[in-house]
């Protein structure tokens, strides 16, 4: 089994900025996607960003030129710079990740909540 675990969640005001990160307990190097997805209370998952094998990345309209998913292939970590925070970001955060080894993976932003591997998720707190 593949273990993610997400930290650097918390509470901001609106306009601040957060950090996650997700430990990922295997390589990430290669034929993985990876990627973030919110849960808002009541509500449907939604796919937030997401980065297939090549690196390419797509995300939700609504964090387009706010949030960056990244990662570092050394320490197998994914990451999701959240900027300029609004209330509206306040969720549950997921980060997950598809393995498809040597064939490459290519998923994208909305099939993220659907990956074979997801962590325990962290808060994220936006207060206006």
């Amino acid at each position: 089994a593949v273990q993610l675990v997400e930290s650097g969640g918390g509470s901001v005001q609106t306009g601040g900025s957060l950090r996650l990160s997700c430990a990922v307990s295997t390589s990430i190097r290669r034929g993985v996607c990876l990627g973030w997805f919110r849960q808002f209370p009541g509500k449907e998952r939604e796919g937030v960003a997401a980065m297939d094998s090549d690196g390419g990345t797509t995300y939700v309209e609504s964090v387009k030129g706010r949030f960056t998913i990244s990662k570092d292939n050394t320490n197998n970590t994914l990451y999701l710079q959240m900027n300029s925070l609004k209330p509206e970001d306040t969720a549950m955060y997921y980060c997950a990740a598809e393995i498809w080894g040597e064939v490459g993976c290519y998923m994208d932003h909305e099939q993220v909540p659907g990956y074979q591997w997801r962590g325990q998720g962290i808060q994220v707190t936006v207060s206006s």
